[in-house]
C-alpha cells in the first residue's frame, strides 16, 4: 500500500474547503486551516483546487488528498472529472487524488478506468474513489481505485433521498471491498466519527462540522430567524 495511505489509517482527515463566494476561499486561509488541523492531531487534509493545494503543501508535510471541483454540463460529475485536472492537482503537491467514481458520464467522454490508469501510470499517485453505493465502490475497485470513500452518498441522483452519513453503506463496503474504505460526508460529531471507525472505516473525513464556517453560521441564523 502507498505510504500516504498507510499514514491515514485510524485517523481524522479534515476537509479544508470554502464556498467560492466566501472570504475564506483564499489559498492562505485554507492553508492556515489545514496547518491548524494538522497541529491539533489530524493525520491528513482534503483540499480542493491546485492553488489551495499548493499553499497547503508549503505548510504541512502530512498527506494531502487533492481534488479539483469542475462543473462541466451536461455531465453531473464534478470531482476531478478529467485527467488534465488530476494532472494539475498532482503537480500542486497532492499525495492522493480523489475522483468521482460513480458510473455517470464524464466530460469529454473519458471513462473512470482510463482516468485511474492515467493517474497511476503518468502521475504515480494513488486514487481515492468517491462513491455513493457499494455497487459503485466495487466498480471503482475493478477499475483500479486504491481506496474508496462514502463521499457522494446522499449527493447523487440515485441517493439524494437519503441523508449522510451512509453508515449502513459504509458497513456494506467494509464487508465486501478489498481496499481501505473511508467514511466521508455528514459526520457532524466526534461520536459519529468514532462510530464510523468502529464499523470498520479505515479513516474518517470531516469537513463542514470543523471548517464549514459559512454553512454553520447560516444554520444558526436561520434557526434564530424562525
Amino acid at each position: 500500500m502507498d505510504d500516504s495511505l498507510t499514514r491515514l489509517q485510524g485517523g481524522l482527515i479534515v476537509s479544508c474547503q470554502a464556498p467560492a463566494d466566501s472570504p475564506l476561499h483564499n489559498p492562505l486561509v485554507i492553508a492556515a486551516m489545514a496547518e491548524a488541523a494538522i497541529l491539533r492531531g489530524a493525520v491528513g487534509v482534503r483540499i480542493d483546487s491546485p492553488s489551495h493545494i499548493e499553499a497547503v503543501r508549503d505548510r504541512v508535510s502530512q498527506p494531502i488528498i487533492g481534488l479539483w471541483k469542475q462543473v462541466r454540463p451536461p455531465s453531473p460529475v464534478y470531482i476531478t472529472p478529467q485527467f488534465h485536472q488530476a494532472e494539475a492537482v498532482a503537480g500542486a503537491g497532492s499525495d492522493i487524488i480523489a475522483v468521482d467514481a460513480t458510473q455517470r458520464p464524464r466530460p469529454g467522454g473519458e471513462t473512470l478506468p482510463y482516468l485511474i490508469r492515467q493517474i497511476h501510470e503518468r502521475l504515480g499517485k494513488p486514487v481515492m474513489a468517491d462513491v455513493d453505493s457499494l455497487d459503485n465502490a466495487l466498480w471503482a475497485i475493478e477499475a483500479g481505485a486504491d481506496c474508496v470513500a462514502t463521499t457522494l452518498f446522499g449527493y447523487t441522483e440515485a441517493t439524494q433521498a437519503q441523508s449522510p452519513p451512509g453508515l449502513e453503506s459504509l458497513r456494506q463496503m467494509v464487508a465486501q471491498c478489498p481496499v481501505p474504505v473511508l467514511c466521508e460526508g455528514g459526520i457532524a460529531s466526534p461520536a459519529v466519527a468514532r462510530q464510523a471507525l468502529d464499523l470498520g472505516a479505515y479513516a474518517v473525513v470531516v469537513g463542514t462540522a470543523i471548517t464549514g464556517l459559512d454553512s454553520l453560521v447560516n444554520q444558526y441564523v436561520n434557526a434564530l430567524a424562525r
